[in-house]
């Protein structure tokens, strides 16, 4: 309200508003028009600025002014381009950047045999609080994946891959909440833990395996049954893994069972989809406790064929009665049958399920020996339209001592990368539980550029226990015999490849500090060679295989770079590892063979005059500056050079260079990118 003088002079009050059009008029007057009163309220307020607090109408009438709306509209303009361009950077970045590596791709796997890690309890076997109190041995090395080989409920005549219950942790070990512990502590540590899954067979101790011998009508057909008698002939000449007939007969039933493996180990019939949906249920049961990664193991044994035909002989002459291993016959019937890749396409899918969660991608791996017919280990790695494992175990570098020079480790490099998937993943293996360790097979003075070769091919490595620090098979006398197979032959014992793992000096060289009892005894190079005297040695193995894995880690050449063959001979085996758009490569040079060498890369114009050692296995040697011409290696030795470079050798040499997924890197922004 205001208050106005009339025109005798007294007071009265009025509407407190600018805008009289918006009065309703007097004496049955109509509101004044919009134009007029608009005109009327600038002539009112020419003379006042605006001001905090003013009516809408005086803001309206000062935002129309052309220094008020101009700066505004441009700015609304501005705000709208700059959100364009925003949206479409971030769909071009998204669009051009290359799949990101997956944790299984970043890091090498390390293997745990349980049984020889650490043993925390006295009892001279390693168990899963041994593991939970060695993590920190992985956060030392930078590993981000670990695989623990089976811990199963088992009655251990195959030490834990004669499984009796799938979903129990066998007491040796420790209970299910010491694996539930362990996993939650890897995971706060940001490590990955793979797990072994054994589908092929179980113990005949196995619960379904006992209903099956009874005839119960569910579990009847739970494994491979077929007529035969206790005195007759066995239903085919089929050979087990370990050596005679892969057929028992079970007085019980009176029928025969089928064993590709020990008599103890009886086949599952994956012909039953009961069968099959149990093993999906197991696969839940471990990925639903947060397991991130499954090893299938002996994929190629899970189906035989249907109609039980003898197997062709290798040698046809041989007396049918004397073929009683499995490299007598060629196994047409007992391997890798049709089918086989549909079921475990069916439970990479299970596993996707799990894998939806953000950042907990399930890693799938399968285990199967061919041999000489890689082929058939490529057809893991699935299609380009249905995936299947993220690669299968890569086993051919495990041949390196069988001809140790640089032609031979460049063919058996090239026997995976020739023969991988376009796209996919390379991985590497040189030891493992079932084979001799590399330092014994190749010898110690292998063993550094063995792990050079591992850590900067391309892919990922696997690290058996031990390698890191360069140890070496036991010598196992035939009364201290363990493995089940060296108990049938000997000379197939795997116990000299599975000694307790070297700790330090101490006794049992640290594997066990509670009671002198070890399972295997304990190397006796123990006390000089083990991680905590290789920590305090910048030289040592361990020292420089940690070297070599942050290394491959950090530099984007060396984990997701493209690999090119440079140069092999009896000798050395060299090659490139290089990035679009960076400015750095690095060389390898290594020398597998059998004599000193000098080696002359002067033809290879992409390389610069000098070259610098980054590192060499031969400690003294690092830092050496070389001329391309004349790189001398001694016996053993690998060279690590890094070099300046904006001129790329894969360009112009396609044929001796691969790279799994092709990027390029943007250094004004620090990116990769599609190329």
């Amino acid at each position: 309200m205001t208050l106005r003088k009339d025109s005798g002079g007294s007071m009265e009050l009025g509407e407190c508003t600018m805008n009289p059009g918006y009065q309703d008029a007097e004496d049955g007057g109509s509101a004044a028009d919009p134009v007029e009163k608009n005109q009327d309220l600038a002539e009112e307020y020419t003379q006042i600025k605006p001001y905090a607090g003013m009516p809408k109408e005086v803001l309206l009438l000062y935002s129309s002014q052309a220094r008020y709306r101009v700066p505004r509209e441009i700015l609304f303009w501005l705000i709208v381009v700059c959100t364009l361009a925003l949206v479409a950077l971030t769909v071009t970045v998204i669009a051009l950047s290359p799949r990101c590596l997956s944790w299984w791709q970043a890091s090498p796997v390390y293997q745990v045999y349980p049984r020889s890690f650490r043993d925390s309890d006295g009892d001279g076997v390693g168990d899963l609080k041994g593991i939970q109190e060695q993590l920190h041995h992985f956060e030392y090395l930078n590993i981000k994946s670990v695989w623990i080989s089976s811990f199963y409920r088992s009655p251990m005549k195959d030490f834990g891959y004669d499984v009796e219950d799938f979903r129990a942790i066998d007491p040796l070990f420790g209970t299910m909440l010491d694996f539930e512990e362990l996993l939650a502590e890897m995971h706060n540590k940001g490590m990955k833990l793979i797990m072994d899954f054994i589908p092929n067979h179980t113990s005949d101790r196995h619960r379904w395996f006992n209903l099956s011998r009874t005839g119960d009508p569910h579990y009847k057909d739970y494994y491979v049954w077929t007529d035969c008698n206790a005195t007759a002939p066995k239903p085919n000449n089929w050979v087990s893994i370990f050596g005679n007939s892969s057929w028992t007969y079970d007085d019980l039933r009176g029928q025969c069972y089928l064993h590709q493996f020990l008599k103890e180990q009886p086949d599952l019939n994956f012909r039953n989809p009961h069968v099959r949906q149990e093993i999906i249920d197991i696969i839940h049961f471990w990925l639903g406790k947060g397991v991130d990664g499954l090893r299938m193991d002996a994929v190629k044994h899970i189906l035989e064929a249907e109609h039980l035909r003898n197997e062709p002989q290798v040698d046809p002459k041989q007396p049918p009665e004397d073929v009683t291993t499995e490299w007598e016959l060629y196994h047409d019937y007992t391997t890798s049958q049709l089918g086989l890749h549909d079921m475990l396409r069916e439970w990479r899918a299970e596993m996707d399920i799990y894998s939806r969660e953000p950042g907990r991608y399930r890693f799938m791996v399968t285990e199967s020996y061919d041999y000489h017919e890689v082929e058939k280990t490529m057809m893991y790695y699935g299609t380009p339209q249905v995936k299947e494992s993220d690669f299968p175990f890569n086993f051919y570098l495990m041949d390196l001592p069988q001809n140790p020079s640089g032609m031979w480790v460049k063919h058996l490099v090239h026997l995976w990368m020739g023969n991988m998937p376009k796209g996919q993943w390379p991985n590497w293996v040189v030891g493992n539980h079932d084979g001799s360790r590399i330092a014994s097979s190749a010898g110690q003075i292998y063993v550094r550029v063995i792990n050079m070769l591992l850590l900067t091919l391309p892919g990922t490595p696997t690290t058996y226990y031990g390698e890191e620090i360069g140890m070496e098979n036991i010598n196992v006398t035939d009364s201290q015999i363990q493995d089940p197979a060296g108990k049938y032959n000997s000379s197939a014992s795997r116990d000299p490849q599975r000694s307790p793992m070297q700790w330090s000096d101490d006794t049992n060289a640290g594997f066990n500090t509670n009671s002198n009892i070890t399972w295997l005894p304990v190397h006796p190079d123990s006390s000089s060679v083990n991680v905590e005297v290789q920590k305090k040695e910048p030289g040592s193995v361990l020292a420089q295989y940690r070297f070599l894995n942050t290394l491959h880690q950090s530099e984007l050449p060396l984990h997701r770079g493209w690999f090119c063959y440079v140069h092999a001979d009896a000798n050395v085996f060299s090659y490139l590892r290089e990035l679009e758009g960076l400015g750095r490569a690095f060389l390898m040079v290594l020398n597998f063979g059998k004599e000193s060498a000098i080696t002359d890369l002067s033809s290879i114009r992409e390389l610069p005059d000098r070259l610098k050692v980054l590192m060499s296995t031969t400690h003294v040697n690092s830092g050496k500056v070389l001329q391309k011409s004349h790189i001398p290696t001694e016996v053993g030795e690998g060279l690590l050079i890094q070099y300046s470079t904006h001129t790329r050798f894969n360009p112009t040499h396609p044929d001796q260079c691969s790279v799994s997924e092709k990027a390029c890197y943007l250094s004004a922004v620090d990116i990769l990118y599609k190329c």
